[in-house]
């Protein structure tokens, strides 16, 4: 078998289904793959495209009001990385934009085009200026992990202990619910319609993602994960969920009264974000990559 004209390893076979190893070196998009055992009969496979790597992820990179994809070096336990967070320009260009945050973990657009980052080492969150300038918005989280704005710009924060905070306007905190704790972070979610999702990775066999109605109710949904990690909604509202489980880590899309749909696979996946025109971009834990819309 061969991916853009590059032989691939296959890794799995079934009747109905088999799993190959994408070769490096691709220059992404649509891409044709040939199978020696039919002659003549080319399929396409949608490869990403290398955005970055030398990174180190824990969460969804987020692109900015000014259309640039925004990534972190989180580093090890309290690590102060050269650089905490990195801009991608829309060349591709990488530039240092954030210097001497400590575990740089979840990021968040916030309502005024600003960033916000987490640092579940300081158990704080960051408000990030244009020129990279940072100051304290909320301390005092905990291990703070996943951030998401609600509609009525309240700020929420995931504590991988196990708490939800939400943050007003006025800058006050209030425990808004409480779900088990999770052995490396929480992610979270706003919807469109204002319900909050997190997911939180435990020992367990399977995770549950979490649905958090606007009054703290916590409902699961009935749908196991082996390692749920990052959550985005596309333009369509729909929600994406990256799975980092060891041997089928990807990327599923949920949707009501439906099963789960696989929609990318890739080793290792931590997180993912929609971009301006459509495009899904995902993480692994040192590098990120681009797909384009399939619309």
């Amino acid at each position: 078998m061969t991916i853009g004209g590059v032989s691939a390893r296959m890794a799995f076979a079934a009747p109905d289904r088999m799993a190959v190893v994408v070769p490096s070196g691709l220059d992404g998009g649509e891409t044709p793959v040939k199978v020696s055992w039919l002659p003549g009969a080319t399929l396409y496979a949608r490869v990403g495209t290398l955005l970055a790597t030398g990174l180190h992820q824990v969460d969804n990179p987020v692109f900015g009001a000014d259309g640039h994809l925004y990534v972190t070096y989180s580093g090890s336990r309290g690590q102060e990385a050269t650089v905490s967070i990195f801009r991608i320009t829309g060349n591709g260009a990488r530039e240092p934009f954030v210097h001497g945050l400590v575990n740089p973990t979840s990021m968040v657009l916030g309502p005024d085009g600003l960033l916000y980052v987490s640092s579940r080492f300081e158990g704080r969150v960051y408000r990030v200026f244009d020129d990279g300038r940072y100051e304290v918005m909320a301390s005092d989280l905990g291990v703070a992990c996943g951030l998401a704005f609600g509609a009525d710009g309240s700020l929420y924060v995931g504590d991988r202990a196990g708490s939800i905070y939400r943050i007003d306007r006025n800058g006050r905190t209030e425990t808004f619910a409480t779900i088990p704790s999770s052995i490396a972070a929480f992610h979270l979610a706003m919807s469109p319609g204002g319900d909050l999702y997190v997911s939180a990775p435990t020992l367990a066999s399977y995770d549950s993602v979490r649905r958090i109605d606007s009054k703290g109710g916590v409902h699961a949904l009935n749908i196991p994960f082996g390692r749920p990690q990052g959550l985005a909604f596309d333009a369509n509202g729909v929600l994406h969920v990256a799975e980092a489980l060891a041997g089928s880590s990807g990327v599923y899309a949920i949707r009501p009264d439906r099963d789960p749909e696989l929609i990318l696979a890739g080793a290792g996946l931590v997180g993912l974000v929609f971009g301006p025109s459509g495009e899904m971009v995902v993480a692994s834990n040192d590098s990120v990559f681009s797909f384009p819309s399939a619309a």
